[in-house]
């Protein structure tokens, strides 16, 4: 039998842990439209969602090298055994205080931010990978909330000018069942984007714990994150789904279709390319867009200015809790 270090243990527990909370906290993502148009009821939205959660988790693994080894040089890391650990205590604190205030911000630039912060403090800003970073990361950040925009006005535009001649019940009629497909890719591409950044982590600490020889992700760190993940979704962040569904813009049927169309096709696309963007900002902006198309003073733009300082903030505010972290760690003699 191997010896796994009781350290390495606690890392992948803890990083269970955080995925199961990016599943509670995203869990908005991916049923928020489809419960405030009132396609689905909660309990129901909620099972599908978990179960396409785990599916889309086994679609790729892109995005898991990225966090592996796109974000920190990992062999310049691989002496701090305790930095996965300082790096998830900061995501995991993030997620909790902005689930607590119902702000939908961002696991992903938790976890990158945290990771960030850890890494720094261990060995400095040579330890960060600044080309992808800036590939993979900054620009993801930039184009990725404008691309769910622009697309979610652009569909809008597409569907309100097609149906322009349609009864408006006869439109909420046939979008009620399209809803149900464009929640289910959106619940999907959300698994496929967002359980990949903790099969990342944890093939991180297995490489700096040498139990694996390169950045390679494992089939059971793949099974047990999407598990961790499906699991963290069937609990549900009611608070967030209440910010998504019902304080930015006023739903129907129409509009939850495009908003999760145009979410789905950004994400599935960043996916592929390897880009652990922010399922968050992009369904938030592909709302924004949709409603934008009706007209600007449909949107609640207050709302909408808090969210962008949360994302504003995620990645330096989870940055400085994982060096405090990480200093802690040390002080009690978990790092040496």
């Amino acid at each position: 039998m191997p010896d796994v270090p009781l350290l390495l243990v606690a890392i992948v527990a803890v990083a269970l842990f955080f995925d199961y909370t990016n599943g509670a906290h995203d869990s908005a993502n991916a049923i928020a439209t489809i419960v405030s148009t009132k396609v689905l009821s909660p309990k129901v939205a909620v099972v599908m969602a978990a179960v396409l959660n785990f599916a889309g988790a086994f679609m790729g693994d892109q995005v898991a090298k990225t966090i592996g080894s796109g974000i920190v040089n990992a062999d310049m890391v691989a002496g701090s055994q305790a930095l996965v650990l300082a790096a998830l205590l900061g995501a995991i604190f993030w997620n909790i205080l902005t689930w607590y205030l119902g702000l939908p911000s961002s696991s992903s630039h938790a976890l990158i931010g945290g990771l960030m912060g850890a890494a720094i403090c261990y060995g400095g800003f040579d330890t960060l990978n600044y080309a992808s970073i800036l590939k993979k990361v900054i620009l993801p950040l930039v184009l990725s909330p404008m691309g769910g925009f622009f697309g979610g006005y652009l569909i809008m535009i597409i569907l309100t000018w097609s149906f322009r001649h349609y009864k408006p019940r006869n439109v909420n009629s046939i979008f009620r069942k399209l809803q149900i497909l464009s929640s289910a890719f959106m619940a999907t591409s959300h698994g496929q984007n967002d359980a990949q950044k903790t099969m990342g982590i944890i093939t991180l600490a297995l490489f700096i714990f040498h139990q694996i020889p390169a950045i390679e992700i494992p089939f059971w760190v793949k099974l047990v994150c999407a598990g961790a993940m499906g699991l963290g979704t069937a609990t549900g962040g009611w608070k967030i789904v209440k910010t998504m569904g019902h304080k930015i813009f006023k739903l129907e049927p129409i509009h939850g279709c495009a908003a999760e169309t145009a979410a789905s096709i950004v994400i599935t696309g960043a996916s592929h390319f390897g880009a652990p963007i922010s399922t968050t900002h992009v369904i938030s902006t592909s709302v924004l867009g949709v409603g934008a198309s009706k007209r600007l003073s449909a949107v609640r733009w207050g709302v909408a200015g808090s969210m962008v300082m949360a994302w504003i903030i995620t990645i330096p505010a989870s940055a400085l809790v994982a060096a405090f972290s990480f200093y802690c760690l040390k002080f009690f003699g978990v790092i040496h």
